[in-house]
């Protein structure tokens, strides 16, 4: 039994108490709830927490671990989760509890590890990192992640600011806003529970690509950089699980935001997934060069790019910048044409790769994709002609 009208009645009754200050009364209220209903999760939850701010705190490590477990029968992960990092920051956390975490959530024995495809539309994929890794990496894991809580109008991360970490929403809501022109704000997405954020700066040093902003009182886990170097030299899966987790948000949100490739079916999706290859590239390495036969289809990820012409002359010209979203070397593939330009990192770079045969396999079979690369094909040798002739 999870929970029942009677119990749920007194939780109600219970967290009126609680919001009036009166806090041993709404704990005695809640244990009796659960006395109803013993299996409610949410009722060894706020009895846990009622304990913790009663400063009862051997009693509050218990009832964490009840909750925990309480979250485990219900299939809730990252609650339970939650639930067991709270229990060990009061010294309590038993052994088995985060065991039977491992039993329920983690890889089983000979499982396949993830991978940087899709999951298809209506599968579970799990909850990333944590449902990615084995029994004894799940435990490692566990034991290195925190628990934040923020209230509404905090900030978890800034824009522009150093990163080190990524989170995931336990319980709460939160939006995701970015500096438009004139230094305006503008909201981008809306988190709720079960979603991630701040993978980029987990896997790297760049800036924060957004502001995270919680809207009502949330729960996150965070997962810190060199809290999970320690784990590598013992637990190299947990970094394989972390890079497969970058690598398809990376893709997710290609194939989802990009016109290029927002409006394809899920099959054609979830197909093309797994023929992107994803490469880190250095500052000043050439990806494409003038002349030379195209053999792949660029996307840019990260960082920015220097195209370069060079004239009849001998001088070369500087083309307009390519910058995160940017595509190129699809004129010499569309065209069966040898590369128009030259096009060097100016920063570390990275970039989704598709060579030529998928290229042409997938994205030329698309009557409307077809004439959209077509017509930036067209401008990009547009500048090139403008820029013949300076």
């Amino acid at each position: 039994m999870v929970d029942t009208p009677h119990a749920r009645s007194l939780k109600a009754q219970a967290a009126a108490l609680a919001a009036q200050g009166q806090l041993e009364a709404a704990l005695a209220g809640y244990q009796e709830a659960l006395r109803a209903a013993p299996g409610d999760p949410e009722g060894h939850q706020r009895v846990a927490e009622l304990l913790e701010w009663l400063e009862r705190t051997p009693e509050a490590a218990r009832a964490y671990d009840d909750a925990a477990l309480a979250w485990t029968q219900a299939g809730d992960l990252l609650r339970a989760v939650a639930a067991t990092v709270l229990s060990r920051g009061l010294r309590g956390a038993r052994p088995q509890t985060v065991r039977t975490l491992a039993e329920r959530f983690a890889l089983a024995p000979g499982a396949p590890a993830p991978s940087l495809a899709l999951v298809p539309e209506g599968t579970d994929p799990g909850v990333p990192i944590l449902s990615w890794v084995g029994r004894e990496s799940f435990v490692a894991l566990v034991e290195a992640l925190e628990v934040r809580a923020f209230w509404p109008g905090q900030k978890v991360v800034e824009e522009g600011a150093a990163g080190d970490s990524m989170f995931a929403l336990v319980e709460g809501r939160a939006e995701v806003a970015r500096r438009v022109e004139g230094n305006a704000r503008q909201v981008v997405a809306t988190l709720g529970q079960g979603q991630f954020f701040g993978e980029v700066a987990l896997v790297s040093e760049g800036p924060r690509l957004a502001s995270v902003e919680v809207t009502e009182r949330s729960v996150l886990l965070e997962f810190k950089r060199d809290h999970l170097a320690r784990l590598l030299t013992t637990h190299p899966e947990v970094d394989v699980a972390v890079q497969a987790f970058y690598r398809r948000r990376l893709v997710e949100n290609l194939l989802r935001t990009s016109p290029l490739f927002n409006k394809l079916s899920p099959e054609l999706k979830l197909t093309m997934s797994r023929e992107f290859d994803l490469r880190a590239i250095p500052a000043g390495q050439v990806l494409l060069t003038q002349g030379q036969p195209g053999d792949a289809f660029y996307l840019l990820l990260r960082g920015q790019c220097l195209p370069s012409l060079e004239q009849p002359s001998g001088r070369t010209v500087a083309l307009p910048e390519l910058r995160e979203g940017d595509v190129f070397g699809e004129i010499s593939l569309l065209l069966d044409k040898p590369v128009s330009a030259t096009v060097r990192t100016r920063t570390d770079c990275v970039v989704l790769r598709l060579e030529r045969a998928a290229f042409e396999r997938h994205l030329l079979s698309q009557p409307g994709l077809k004439g959209l690369l077509m017509r930036m094909g067209t401008e990009r040798l547009q500048q090139t002609a403008k820029a013949l002739f300076i």
